[in-house]
């Protein structure tokens, strides 16, 4: 189950990264034209290299002319008959373009997509592609943050003194893809920020501790070997979602109006919810001078579902981010710990 979320993950961004390059009718067609004009130039070139080793054999006397005027007529058939093949497959690929065209699931060549104009040779419009990011009610964004990871114990959520985790050796990741709308039609201040991420978040324990399961209770015990590293990793697939005030000022023209994200000061809240795909214990130590690297992968009681609060305030496509898991980390603990963190967030478009 895990590695089915996991892959579907992957193949969501591939599709989006797919869906963001898509080329319009005119592109498509253009290719096409070219191969078939490709097609049949290398058919005529061989059959011109078939018939001047005809010629040859002629000259040599291994063939007469009748022999020689049949064999050229046989290559000539032949080679017809795979431009009529290969020029056939690329027409009907051509004939589905056209019905793609006219059931409107294609942008037409005003509406090219700015990854398109990009890679779009000698494109006059390549370097505008700035200026007319964000025109689109909807933009997708590539999101990955970084930062310290806690866990708050109820009872003490205003500090992390005394934590049962490293302070600075506690990490957190969050990679993924988002989408920004534009809410209103000719303001650009309020945006619905969705998306889909994967959040790991790693626990070091204090004091040569690592977790044992002991029943339903997974507890911090002192490790009998000394360790050089205690490491506990949850990942998260969660679906984030925040309402989003972003600054970037609109640029009015005499011809139009275009609106610009992620080139001002921007502020994020909201929160997040998902499933949990893995959890694993890392232990690193030193036995009769060998290194030993011990993972354990397993239920360790955790909560199969998380939810909580974020929030992001920053410029541009850099911002500080927070987030904090509003249920525990562990089902039935007798203490209650609530996974936080702090970090930097990028949203790159």
């Amino acid at each position: 189950m895990q590695k089915i979320i996991f892959y579907a993950m992957i193949m969501l961004c591939f599709l989006v990264s797919k869906a963001i390059a898509q080329e319009t009718f005119e592109q498509r067609a253009k290719a096409i034209a070219l191969r078939i004009e490709t097609i049949t130039k290398e058919e005529k070139e061989a059959l011109k290299e078939e018939v001047e080793a005809v010629n040859k054999l002629l000259e040599k006397g291994e063939i007469d002319l009748e022999e020689a005027d049949k064999r050229k007529m046989e290559l000539a058939d032949v080679r017809a008959k795979n431009i009529e093949t290969r020029v056939g497959a690329e027409e009907a690929k051509l004939t589905d373009l056209v019905r793609e065209k006219v059931d409107g699931k294609l942008p037409s060549e005003g509406r090219r997509t700015a990854f398109s104009v990009y890679w779009e040779k000698d494109s006059p419009k390549r370097d505008s592609i700035r200026n007319n990011r964000g025109e689109l009610r909807t933009t997708s964004q590539f999101v990955f943050a970084i930062g310290l990871n806690n866990a708050l114990t109820k009872g003490d959520l205003g500090s992390l003194e005394g934590s049962d985790y490293r302070m600075w050796g506690s990490h957190f990741y969050e990679w993924g893809i988002a989408f920004n709308t534009r809410l209103a039609k000719n303001h650009n201040l309020l945006h619905a920020k969705y998306g889909l991420s994967l959040m790991y978040n790693n626990l070091r324990p204090t004091d040569n501790r690592s977790f044992v399961v002991n029943g339903d209770q997974t507890n911090l015990e002192r490790n009998p070997i000394h360790l050089k590293d205690s490491r506990f990793r949850n990942v998260y697939l969660v679906v984030p979602l925040h309402l989003e005030l972003d600054f970037t000022k609109k640029r009015v023209t005499e011809k139009r109006t275009y609106f610009r994200s992620h080139e001002s000061f921007r502020l994020g809240v909201g929160g997040y919810a998902g499933v949990n795909v893995k959890s694993k214990q890392i232990l690193r130590y030193e036995i009769d001078d060998h290194n030993v690297k011990e993972r354990t992968k397993g239920d360790f009681n955790v909560n199969d579902f998380i939810y909580g609060l974020s929030a992001y305030v920053g410029y541009g496509q850099t911002s500080l981010y927070v987030k904090y898991d509003l249920n525990t980390i562990f089902r039935d603990n007798e203490i209650d710990q609530n996974n936080v963190s702090l970090g930097i967030r990028f949203d790159f478009n």
